[in-house]
């Protein structure tokens, strides 16, 4: 389970290593090209099954920390889907995971923040 770590105030988002590297992708190009966009996804049921969003721009700092050592596979496909999402109106919006067809949530049980470890 790697992390997302957002801005300068430290939120913590966990994903799927997998997910994760796609979502840095996704990431990497839109911030290149200085086009800001809203990320979105389903909250695990732990925190009450509900969605969360994040605003991201290149003057926000971003950190992504993987738990394995290993590059996961990067499915192209997927990969165009998601920077075709980042790019519409509404933005991106992680929906199902091609390989598991499952939902792509935050799979912890809060978001945390470094200052207030106990969330």
């Amino acid at each position: 389970m790697g992390s997302l770590i957002y801005g300068t105030s430290g939120i913590e988002i966990s994903f799927d290593d997998r997910v994760l590297a796609h979502l840095e992708l996704v990431i990497n190009a839109k911030l290149r090209r200085r086009e800001s966009f809203m990320l979105s996804w389903r909250d695990s049921p732990a925190v009450g099954d509900g969605r969360s969003s994040i605003w991201l721009d290149t003057a926000i700092p971003l950190y992504f920390r993987y738990s394995g050592s290993r590059i996961p596979l990067i499915d192209k496909e997927w990969l165009e889907e998601l920077v075709m999402e980042a790019s519409s109106t509404r933005g991106l919006v992680l929906a199902d995971d091609p390989v598991t067809d499952q939902p792509v949530k935050s799979r912890d049980n809060s978001v945390k923040r470094k200052d207030h470890p106990a969330r």
